[in-house]
């Protein structure tokens, strides 16, 4: 058998394996997003994240300087897009995070911390597929500069105040049915019909 044959081989017969090793996984698992994912799924996931970045990304150091004007952008931020699934507080404990798979992290927690600056700003631009985690960049200096204070905010989670969790909270937007609903109780007391269709 020539090389070129047993290089073949070699390509052919790892590729079955991981294929017969995914069916494996896919008919374990169900691909069901309840329950938690292992220690063993954990490591491999975060491996292979950290491996897909290139160097440079892990080196980056966040250019915004620290200031109550980034830290109060980046909060108002995370309260509108990130806390539905994070949690203001960013434990992670929502009803929409913890259905997910994996889980919304709890990113006051070394996972989340112990990711460098140019990490943090590459998920929260990029996404990470396989998860819930969307990419919310668009390749402007706004939204890079959005990300970065963003990222100053991740890392006051640890330390964020009850006033502060207040504020956000003012922030968080609505669910629709909740406005909805406050909408027509407003109307009914105003002695004004209620359309048919929102009823």
């Amino acid at each position: 058998m020539t090389k070129a044959l047993r290089a073949a081989a070699v390509v052919i017969v790892t590729a079955a394996l991981l294929v017969a090793a995914g069916l494996v996984y896919a008919r374990a698992t169900r691909l069901s997003a309840r329950p938690a994912p292992g220690d063993l799924e954990t490591h491999v996931a975060r491996l292979v994240r950290r491996a897909a970045l290139p160097a440079d990304v892990r080196r980056r150091v966040n250019p915004v300087p620290l200031s109550a004007a980034a830290l109060e952008d980046g909060m108002a931020h995370f309260a509108d897009h990130c806390g539905s699934c994070h949690g203001n507080d960013g434990s992670g404990a929502t009803a929409m995070g913890q259905n997910l798979f994996p889980k919304a992290p709890d990113m006051r927690a070394a996972p989340t911390q112990d990711l460098s600056d140019g990490e943090l700003f590459w998920i929260i631009e990029n996404g990470i597929r396989f998860t819930g985690m969307p990419g919310w960049g668009d390749g402007t200096p706004e939204s890079a500069t959005s990300t970065w204070n963003l990222v100053h905010f991740v890392r006051h989670l640890p330390r964020l105040s009850e006033d502060e969790l207040a504020r956000m909270e003012a922030m968080t937007p609505r669910p629709l049915d909740e406005v909805r609903e406050e909408l027509e109780a407003e109307r009914f007391l105003r002695g004004e019909d209620v359309p048919p269709a929102e009823r």
